[in-house]
Formats: C-alpha cells, sequence, structure tokens
C-alpha cells in the first residue's frame, strides 16, 4: 500500500509542477509529460532507500 501511495502523491506533485512550469512559459499543459517524468521519480524513490546504508556509525 506504501508504494501505490508513493507514486500516487509523486504522480499529483509532479502534474502540478509540470501545469505550473507550462502556465509559466505559456505552452499547452500536457499531462502524458507529468507522467513520464513522476513514474521514474518514483522509482528513484524506492531504489534510493535501498542503496543507502542503514548501518550505525562506528565512532572514532
Amino acid at each position: 500500500m506504501k508504494y501505490f501511495w508513493t507514486l500516487f502523491w509523486t504522480l499529483i506533485l509532479i502534474e502540478m509542477v509540470v501545469y505550473v512550469g507550462s502556465s509559466m512559459i505559456g505552452t499547452e499543459f500536457d499531462a502524458m509529460t507529468g507522467v513520464l517524468i513522476a513514474v521514474p521519480a518514483t522509482l528513484l524513490l524506492y531504489i534510493i532507500p535501498a542503496i543507502i546504508p542503514n548501518d550505525p556509525v562506528e565512532k572514532h
């Protein structure tokens, strides 16, 4: 379920950024652009925590 909500909120936030950005530069809003950016962004959000080590740092 956490994967669904991550995708959902990433999609919503990226779509808002694409909408505002396209409005600011005066181009037509294309929802597919937001989807094409949100899916890889969501995958990065899934992968990055798996790469970052979770071990405590030893004091020197």
